[in-house]
């Protein structure tokens, strides 16, 4: 009897500390939080960050940056949610720290926030950035209509789940340049990791919808929006890619064989990639070409 009581013990004891590992709070480095927004520079962040082409159902009838078709997942439909300013539909009421700890360490007002929001991407972005797309976002006309409920079942619409995944899988940081790299391949990388979140969806996930960060942008056989492709430099040289083909495939959606990227992929051209700049377009080529 005595041996059964202290294995249950011990049993209580490893589970308790279990779930205090997985309930302790998931951070990055402090953000710097008094600087001042550049509207002009977050206006072009959240075209970079792909925010218009997530935040805004424009099939649905839905006004700029008020909310997204429903993202399809193995664990239920995320809607995107209205970003304007409008401080009750929106996120208008946030102030710059609150912004700036759901971008960096996926917590909101509300709670842990679902992955689906790729805050394991734009936690890389820096302070300025952080604050100018703040400044941009809280500059939108306000749409009082918020966005349809996410279709999440039970267990997966506990926010408090989403703790222990960020302590398994969540590791925040800032954008750190690859040593002995050009500035024009680092900015590259830095897009593909950060704000445009390629690796997002095209890298393949575990049964808990966790990045396999080994096979990084070999691609997912079905993310978001369907099938993403392998876009390694291997993959992309045999679909017939150099770098002037690439940038002009992300700016017009046409490819080296004259097919058109539709789907999930032509709305990211459309809404994103065709307003980023000649540079920007370049360094992302330029680091997706590099062996």
């Amino acid at each position: 009897m005595r041996k059964r009581w202290w294995a249950a013990l011990a049993v209580a004891v490893i589970g308790v500390s279990s779930g205090g590992f997985l309930l302790k709070p998931v951070a990055g480095p402090a953000r710097e939080l008094d600087l001042a927004g550049d509207i002009a520079r977050g206006d072009y962040l959240i075209r970079l960050g792909g925010c218009v082409a997530c935040h805004t159902d424009t099939e649905g009838g839905r006004a700029y940056l008020s909310g997204g078709a429903g993202l399809e997942t193995p664990f239920g439909t995320f809607v995107p949610p209205n970003i304007t300013s409008d401080p009750q539909a929106g996120i208008g009421s946030w102030t710059l720290a609150q912004f700036a700890d759901a971008m960096s360490n996926g917590m909101g007002p509300q709670g842990h926030l679902y992955p689906a929001f790729p805050y394991e991407n734009y936690t890389l972005m820096s302070d300025q950035e952080i604050a100018d797309l703040y400044a941009a976002l809280m500059a939108t006309a306000p749409v009082a209509e918020p966005a349809a409920q996410n279709q999440v079942p039970f267990p997966f619409n506990i926010r408090l789940a989403m703790a222990g995944w960020q302590n398994l899988f969540f590791s925040p940081n800032r954008f750190e340049p690859e040593e002995g790299q050009s500035e024009t391949y680092n900015r590259g990388k830095y897009l593909a990791f950060g704000p445009a979140h390629c690796v997002a969806c095209h890298t393949p996930r575990n049964a808990l919808g966790a990045l396999d960060w080994d096979k990084a942008l070999t691609g997912s056989p079905g993310g978001t929006g369907g099938r993403a492709p392998d876009i390694t430099a291997a993959a992309l040289a045999e679909a017939g890619y150099d770098q002037a083909t690439l940038v002009d495939a992300l700016k017009t959606g046409f490819t080296p064989g004259f097919d058109v990227l539709g789907g999930a992929m032509g709305e990211v051209i459309a809404d994103s990639t065709s307003h980023w700049t000649d540079a920007d377009l370049t360094a992302l080529a330029t680091y997706l070409l590099t062996e």
